[in-house]
């Protein structure tokens, strides 16, 4: 594994242990050259998936782009770390077990409001801003209002 501060490949395993939810490996790693330390996860990959966006372009599923829509809908918010984890080791797994090998956006999207509307209604109204490309406040308003018929 190179070392993400000199670039060093010969870095040394320190500690291995799998994440609470046994769903990776966690490694803490040193890197002999530099003395950094850093932490890397092994997860299972049960097949390549490609994501099909909506311009029609293919490009290889990125579970950090995953997590990273996750946590800017959730930034701020009083959700953990390790639940924001297992939610995008939960989509993936799903993703995985369709059984498809192009996945279009859509449908990864819908999977993210599904997850986000258990956990948060904020950041569920957050993601869907950005999933639904909302343009004014109108958007907004109807959005939450139907938000609030479906759940008096």
């Amino acid at each position: 594994m190179r070392c993400p501060f000199c670039g060093n490949e010969d870095t040394q395993v320190k500690d291995s242990r799998p994440t609470e939810d046994n769903a990776a490996i966690r490694r803490r790693r040193y890197c002999p050259a530099c003395g950094s330390r850093f932490t890397t996860f092994e997860r299972v990959q049960l097949r390549e998936l490609t994501v099909l966006k909506s311009n029609g372009d293919r490009v290889p599923f990125d579970r950090d782009k995953l997590m990273k829509s996750l946590n800017i809908a959730l930034r701020k918010r009083p959700v953990p770390e390790d639940r924001i984890e297992r939610i995008a080791n939960s989509i993936q797994r799903r993703l995985e077990t369709l059984g498809e090998h192009e996945i279009p956006t859509k449908v990864i999207g819908e999977m993210v409001m599904e997850q986000l509307a258990e956990l948060d209604p904020v950041a569920y109204v957050r993601f869907a801003s950005v999933y639904r490309n909302f343009r004014e406040a109108k958007d907004f308003e109807d959005f939450v209002g139907n938000l609030s018929a479906h759940n008096p």
